[in-house]
């Protein structure tokens, strides 16, 4: 049952109106083709289809675009993001070229077509209104998704930004490194444990070959590992550990990572766990969750040698704004 915190923390009605007229806008530059090929109904099971591999998707692909159509759609995907995600995510989209070109001198058998355009936009339902409607942004490692209800509240998961290359090892850009921040600190976090919280925080020298929760339509909060409490933690842990969560948060805009923020600061953080698996040494493939009573980030950098990164900020009650959904349609059947 949705509370008036879960309404509280969803209430975003500047969000909601830069959305909704970013969206409008993007549908109306379409052709009539295109429009059709954009939209769907808000209802249905459509709008739970994600995935954060290379596989064909449905909605209007950037390939599929003109120029000023390009620059309109990533205009509405920049609406929910702050400034540093925004930059981060064209560049897990620019290194789709990178990951092509080692592949090619690699001879690998990969069966995917790795291109920068190779994304693709999709609304559903009517953008304004009181009526529930959503938007979604899918392709390879960048997969986000908004549902705004009553044109006021407005929520931004699941959430996913993944890359590879984390590190691109060759070329004009050899060095250049995507989502360091999520790896670096996390392996700080670990590093810094004494012999007994060490114990408990490291729950397998081996690691999972890809995030647990996967893109399921739910996330499940016992799919993954518990690990040591942010209570048992020591007062530099604690605050690396912050950091860590505020970077996954801080990828939404100012006003969204608030409410997100707000919602993780009112559960209270004692309970939150941290639980890595595998070496703590870099280069070598490791995976790690972070559990809160509501919410859950998931990592892994197991594949490609170790330089191939998954990582996602899931919520277990208000993922596709079920919760806030759910007061919707109460309030409209008293109607």
């Amino acid at each position: 049952m949705t509370t008036a915190s879960e309404q509280q923390h969803s209430h975003a009605p500047a969000a909601a109106n830069r959305m909704t007229a970013a969206a409008q806008k993007f549908l109306e530059v379409l052709s009539s083709g295109q429009r059709d090929t954009a939209s769907f109904d808000f209802k249905g099971d459509e709008r739970y289809v994600w995935n954060y591999t290379p596989v064909e998707r449905n909605g209007l692909m950037i390939r599929d675009m003109d120029d000023a159509q390009r620059g309109v759609a990533f205009d509405l995907m920049a609406t929910g993001l702050s400034d540093s995600a925004i930059a981060t995510a064209h560049q897990i989209i620019s290194i789709e070229k990178e990951l092509g070109e080692s592949e090619a001198a690699e001879n690998s058998d990969s069966p995917w077509t790795r291109s920068s355009e190779r994304y693709w936009f999709s609304v559903f339902g009517e953008p304004g209104g009181d009526a529930p409607w959503g938007w979604r942004v899918g392709g390879h490692h960048v997969c986000l998704h908004y549902t705004v209800v009553d044109g006021q509240s407005l929520t931004p998961n699941p959430f996913f930004f993944g890359a590879n290359p984390a590190e691109v090892r060759h070329g004009e850009r050899k060095g250049l490194r995507t989502l360091p921040e999520i790896e670096d600190i996390a392996r700080s976090i670990v590093t810094g444990f004494n012999a007994d919280h060490r114990s408990i925080a490291v729950v397998d020298g081996d690691t999972p070959q890809d995030i647990l929760t996967k893109s399921y339509r739910t996330a499940d909060p016992a799919a993954t590992p518990v690990g040591l409490t942010y209570s048992r933690m020591d007062a530099d842990a604690r605050e690396r550990l912050v950091n860590l969560m505020k970077v996954y948060v801080n990828r939404n805009s100012d006003d969204l990572a608030a409410n997100v923020w707000g919602k993780i600061e009112a559960a209270g953080f004692d309970d939150v766990t941290f639980a890595w698996a595998g070496p703590d040494t870099p280069g070598q493939g490791h995976y790690y969750t972070i559990r809160g009573k509501q919410f859950l980030i998931e990592y892994d950098n197991t594949q490609n040698g170790a330089n191939h990164i998954h990582s996602v900020f899931r919520d277990y009650e208000n993922d596709w704004g079920e919760d806030v959904l759910a007061a919707h349609y109460v309030v409209g059947s008293h109607h």
